[in-house]
C-alpha cells in the first residue's frame, strides 16, 4: 500500500478505537471481541483495552510484566461472564463485539485501488464468525490458510457497509471518495482506450479504401463501376477522415449503401490479379471472335498472260 492508503487505514482503526461505548453490555461485548492475549502495536487500541478493562473489571485486565515494549497485551479474566453470547445479545452488543473483533483480528488493505478486509482467527472460529456476519446481512467467505481461519471480504461495497455499521464515519467518506475517483479514472481510461482503438481501425480502413480506389483507377476498372460506387470513391478521396455516416450525409445516401460501395471497392482491388487475367482472356476471346467473323480478304486477280504476239 502507498503511504496515503496506510494513513487512511490507520485513521479508520483509530476512529474505531476512539469510540467509547456508553452501555456496560457494549463495553463487555467489545472487550470480548478484543479476545484473549491481545497483542498490538497501536497505541489507540491499547488505550481502548485499558479503558474497557478499567470500566469493566470483570472483562479484562492488563497482563503483568514490563510495559516498556512496543506491544501492549491484555488478557480476559477467566470468568464465564466475560464470554460473549451472540445468540442472546442485542444488535448493538453484536456491533460492539464485531468492532472489537476487527480491531483485534482484522486487517484492511487498499493496495492498487482494491479494498480487501479479512479476519485471521482460530480455525474453528472462522465458520462461526462468517455465520454471525451473515446474520447481520453481511455475508463473507471463509477458508483455512496455513492452519488458521480467514474470513474475507473483497467487495468494496460490503467493506464500506461493514465499516459504517461498526462506527466509522469521517474516515469512510475519504475511503468512498477514493473509490469513486478510482472508478471514474478507470471509466475514463476505458473510454479513451476504446476511442483510440476505434480511431486506429478507422484510419486503417480509410487507407485500404484509398489504396483500392487508386488500384482500380489505374487498371481502368473504376470507370466500369456503377455511379454510386464511383461517387463514394470520389468522396472518400476528398475526405479520407470522414466516417460512413458523414459520407452518407454528404452524398445523400444511406449509410449501408456507402458501406457496401466501399466493401465492393476493397473486394475488387483484393482480387485484381484474377480480374485482370479474366479481362485479358475476355479481350483475347473477343478479338478472336472478331477475326473469325471478318470475311476473308479478297485476292487481287491478275490478268492472265495472253499468247505472245509474233
Amino acid at each position: 500500500m502507498s503511504h496515503a492508503d496506510r494513513d487512511l487505514v490507520s485513521a479508520i482503526r483509530a476512529e474505531l478505537a476512539a469510540i467509547s461505548p456508553q452501555r456496560a453490555c457494549d463495553r463487555a461485548a467489545e472487550s470480548a471481541g478484543l479476545g484473549t492475549a491481545l497483542a498490538t502495536r497501536e497505541a489507540s487500541v491499547a488505550r481502548l483495552a485499558v479503558r474497557l478493562g478499567h470500566g469493566s473489571p470483570e472483562a479484562g485486565r492488563l497482563r503483568p510484566g514490563p510495559c516498556r515494549t512496543k506491544h501492549f497485551r491484555v488478557t480476559e479474566a477467566e470468568d464465564p461472564a466475560a464470554r460473549f453470547e451472540w445468540s442472546t445479545a442485542h444488535d448493538h452488543c453484536r456491533i460492539a463485539y464485531l468492532r472489537g473483533r476487527f480491531l483485534a483480528r482484522g486487517s484492511l488493505s487498499l493496495a492498487s485501488g482494491r479494498a480487501h478486509l479479512e479476519f485471521v482467527v482460530a480455525p474453528g472460529e472462522a465458520p462461526v464468525l462468517a455465520a454471525q456476519l451473515d446474520a447481520l446481512e453481511l455475508p463473507a467467505s471463509w477458508r483455512l490458510r496455513r492452519g488458521r481461519g480467514v474470513v474475507t471480504w473483497k467487495s468494496a461495497e460490503a467493506i464500506g457497509t461493514f465499516l459504517r455499521r461498526i462506527g466509522v464515519s469521517s474516515a469512510i467518506l475519504e475511503l468512498e471518495t477514493r473509490q469513486v475517483t478510482r472508478a471514474l479514472r478507470g471509466d475514463i481510461n476505458r473510454v479513451i482506450n476504446a476511442e483510440s482503438a476505434n480511431l486506429q481501425r478507422a484510419v486503417a480502413a480509410a487507407s485500404r479504401q484509398l489504396a483500392a480506389v487508386d488500384r482500380l483507377e489505374a487498371d481502368g476498372r473504376l470507370a466500369e463501376q456503377p455511379y454510386v460506387v464511383r461517387s463514394v470513391a470520389a468522396a472518400r478521396r476528398e475526405t479520407p477522415e470522414a466516417t460512413f455516416t458523414e459520407l452518407a450525409e454528404r452524398l445523400e445516401l444511406h449509410r449501408s449503401a456507402v458501406q457496401r460501395a466501399l466493401e465492393r471497392l476493397e473486394r475488387l482491388a483484393l482480387h485484381d490479379d484474377e480480374a485482370s487475367a479474366t479481362a485479358r482472356r475476355r479481350t483475347a476471346g473477343q478479338r478472336a471472335s472478331a477475326a473469325q467473323r471478318t470475311p476473308a480478304s479478297r485476292q487481287t486477280a491478275r490478268p492472265s498472260e495472253g499468247p505472245a504476239l509474233a
